[in-house]
């Protein structure tokens, strides 16, 4: 393929941008290389400057679950746009919005969107202090939760240490109010309750750990959890930025029968807009300004084009009976590339829920992000390139998730695993 543009943009991005991008990941620093420019995306296909075509997998890292530039999120933006592109004003989508996200998510009884998911994080993270008067929170190796000075951190040397910072500018002072636990370790977060007891306010995760690749909760984890912030009077907090919406109406916690007490959501409730959410109990979300002690503001929060186009995608997807088709595509496609892998004699973990996945360089289990590094990085580098030059673009990192849409019909999926096949054997 030729990139010559591609190379000439990101030439002058690296003048003008750190990098020469604007989030991490898109830089290719993990896989080697440099990154395509994107001029058009439509359905399950992207486009770069260079006139290349792409089926994708990133689908904007999760939103785009009907594919990209649906016609009735489109024109739900465009009829909003025309009405106007912010208020600062109580506007009536996000009431509509608010409702279907209560209706469809048994924990949350109220609501209040942001602008990203690191906001959801992070309101959740001052919500619960501000509501249970402690500090210390729990959160475990492996779960991201955005660019949060109190979440960007690392475990330190020690199961019950203090975290260290994962970033600089982040003081110790502050990790210092942190401790990282290994995931799915029942006996490391047990003792650290033990140990932090009532001064702790929070428990936090990804239920479905989906940014160190794609590993799920060992049965009975999650209810651990539950039990556990429930007997030191902590709040328990799902991350949900990825997950919501995203696997099922109700998100991981309807396919685990799971209540938290506060959930962070993103991603498809904006259809491909920048938006957060966060909600859950009224008694803590209560606490919140206006009504309580806990600030939370934001200019453009219930913008009305993320909110048109957010209630866009939420019906079209379930009018569709979204996530059981979407599953089903998932679990095929996966389960023809295991194959492919075994015919190669590859070692390779395909990890997939619902619609999303992951293929793991490796022939172990991954319950956690120490299993995940033993994932073979160069092995995966290949094929990601391999994938990019047959027209087939993953997340071009071994430690993201892919996404399927309801545009990836049996042209796209079949492409992809011819794909797979002749890489394989490159391999």
């Amino acid at each position: 393929m030729n990139y010559e543009l591609s190379h000439q943009l990101f030439q002058e991005a690296l003048r003008y941008i750190p990098g020469g991008v604007n989030s991490p990941v898109r830089a290719f620093r993990a896989v080697g290389g440099e990154p395509f420019f994107a001029s058009r995306a439509s359905g399950a296909r992207i486009y770069d400057v260079d006139g290349n075509e792409y089926i994708d997998y990133v689908g904007t890292w999760g939103p785009a679950i009907l594919g990209h530039a649906p016609e009735a999120v489109v024109k739900a933006v465009v009829d909003a746009a025309k009405r106007g592109t912010s208020f600062g004003i109580p506007n009536p989508l996000e009431v509509r919005l608010a409702q279907r996200v209560v209706e469809a998510v048994p924990s949350v009884e109220k609501v209040r969107f942001c602008n990203s998911g690191t906001e959801a994080t992070m309101s959740c993270i001052r919500l619960a202090r501000g509501f249970t008067g402690r500090s210390r929170i729990i959160k475990f190796s492996g779960c991201y939760h955005g660019h949060v000075d109190s979440l960007l951190v690392k475990a330190g040397s020690g199961a019950l240490t203090f975290g260290q910072p994962d970033s600089a500018g982040i003081p110790m002072e502050l990790t210092r109010l942190t401790t990282v636990l290994p995931f799915n370790d029942a006996e490391a977060v047990r003792a650290a309750v033990r140990e932090i007891g009532k001064e702790l306010a929070a428990i936090i995760l990804e239920p479905i750990p989906a940014n160190a690749g794609l590993y799920l909760p060992v049965p009975g984890y999650l209810e651990l959890l539950r039990k556990l912030a429930s007997s030191c009077g902590a709040v328990l907090i799902f991350d949900e930025v990825m997950t919501g919406f995203r696997l099922a109406k109700g998100g991981a916690q309807e396919i685990y029968g799971i209540r938290p007490d506060l959930s962070a959501f993103g991603k498809v409730i904006g259809g491909g807009l920048p938006v957060g959410a966060f909600g859950g109990r009224a008694d803590i979300m209560d606490q919140l300004a206006p009504l309580g002690p806990v600030y939370q503001a934001g200019t453009l929060s219930g913008n009305p084009l993320a909110m048109a186009a957010g209630l866009a995608t939420l019906e079209e997807l379930w009018a569709r009976d979204g996530y059981r088709v979407l599953g089903e595509v998932t679990r095929e496609m996966c389960d023809e590339i295991r194959v492919a892998a075994h015919q190669c004699n590859i070692p390779l973990l395909v990890s997939q829920i619902g619609s999303m996945f992951c293929c793991y360089f490796t022939d172990g289990e991954v319950r956690n992000v120490e299993d995940s590094k033993r994932s073979d990085t160069k092995r995966f580098a290949k094929f990601f390139h391999g994938m990019l030059e047959k027209g087939v673009y993953l997340a071009p990192s071994q430690f993201e998730a892919g996404f399927v849409s309801l545009a990836h019909g049996q042209v796209e999926i079949s492409r992809t695993l011819d794909a797979v096949r002749e890489v394989f054997k490159q391999l």
